[in-house]
């Protein structure tokens, strides 16, 4: 077993701790200017980066992170709101489509600004141009290797 140092515990510690805070003052901002979270927020923003609004439900869960249980959930009460609409697939009777409606659209458009504000106030203003490229890197590689092990 190699045990984290000093150093690397310090960087995984400052990473998660500094991530959760992120996430609790981007969905804060985002809840009390929109009234809508930031998880949902993310899977509008899923759903709006296809080019026709539309997603299984299985690769949205893929993509969110989050088990397919969870999301139906998520995605029946942003269904009940209007921002989303769900229909069986028609390539596949056993699988469920899930599409941004134009109320989810505008919903979206509206609180992007919000959203985008916080990335860079709490974020990206606070780091180098040369920062951003070694944690854009950085990031890059672990999310490469994590997925390799979904393929």
């Amino acid at each position: 077993m190699r045990w984290l140092n000093a150093a690397e515990m310090a960087a995984w510690r400052s990473y998660v701790v500094s991530t959760l805070l992120l996430r609790q003052r981007l969905h804060r901002e985002l809840t009390e200017s929109h009234d809508v979270s930031l998880i949902d927020y993310e899977v509008l923003v899923c759903l709006q980066l296809q080019a026709d609004r539309r997603m299984r439900m299985s690769e949205l869960a893929f993509r969110m992170g989050s088990t397919k249980s969870r999301l139906s959930h998520q995605v029946a009460k942003l269904e009940e709101a209007g921002l989303v609409r769900r229909a069986r697939d028609p390539e596949d009777k056993r699988g469920v489509i899930t599409e941004l409606t134009d109320e989810g659209l505008a919903l979206l458009e509206k609180a992007a600004p919000t959203h985008v504000e916080g990335v860079r106030e709490h974020l990206i203003d606070l780091l180098t141009p040369e920062e951003q490229t070694t944690i854009a890197a950085a990031f890059e590689r672990v999310q490469a290797h994590l997925l390799e092990g979904e393929s």
